[in-house]
């Protein structure tokens, strides 16, 4: 606690500042439960996006299973190549947060005559599987981002509901005190000084 002055005038300071930290107290609230919701959807988004991309890598497996590791990567270097990963942003609780939209993949590359019928179905399933793991990449930045502004606002939240409020209640009491006293201390000086010159006269 800092040393104050034992004035009306910071007993008027120490007033003001009270009000503001109880006048935005509650916004900050507000925006710690928000940011609590969105931290847990985003968590929930994350397990989505993890629990789809094991279940794609099983359908790649079956693939694997069927034609062998060398005719996967063969129509993987042709077909799935990333030309560019489209992201946005959004403003979620205050804060800018990017945002996944797509995977735009290179034209596919194979001869349709050489390769069996279901390199489609392959090709669908491996750029499925990029795009997952490309949003998930998306996904954690915008965890990671939404975390750290909750741990910052829970402390300013913190900050002024167990030390700026109770410093200011504790400073106007004490100074309500000392005034208290020095008006006390003033009237009865000026008691003193009355007797004084009354038995002088």
């Amino acid at each position: 606690m800092g040393k104050i002055k034992f004035t009306k005038s910071e007993l008027k300071s120490q007033q003001e500042a009270k009000r503001q930290y109880e006048r935005f107290l509650p916004t900050l609230q507000l925006k710690k439960q928000q940011l609590q919701l969105e931290v847990r959807l985003s968590a929930d988004q994350l397990e989505t996006n993890e629990a789809a991309q094991r279940r794609l890598a099983d359908s790649v497996d079956s693939f694997v299973a069927l034609y062998g590791d060398d005719a996967l990567n063969r129509v993987a270097a042709g077909a799935v190549r990333i030309a560019g990963v489209l992201k946005g942003s959004a403003n979620i609780a205050g804060i800018t947060v990017p945002t996944f939209d797509r995977v735009e993949f290179a034209p596919a590359e194979w001869d349709l005559f050489a390769t069996d019928w279901c390199v489609d179905e392959l090709i669908a399933t491996l750029r499925e599987a990029v795009s997952l793991r490309c949003a998930h990449a998306v996904l954690e930045e915008q965890h990671r981002l939404l975390a750290a502004e909750l741990r910052s606002t829970t402390q300013r939240v913190n900050l002024f509901e167990k030390v700026k409020i109770p410093e200011c209640e504790e400073n106007i009491r004490r100074i309500n005190i000392m005034l208290g006293d020095a008006e006390t201390s003033g009237v009865a000086r000026s008691k003193i000084a009355k007797k004084k010159s009354a038995e002088a006269a």
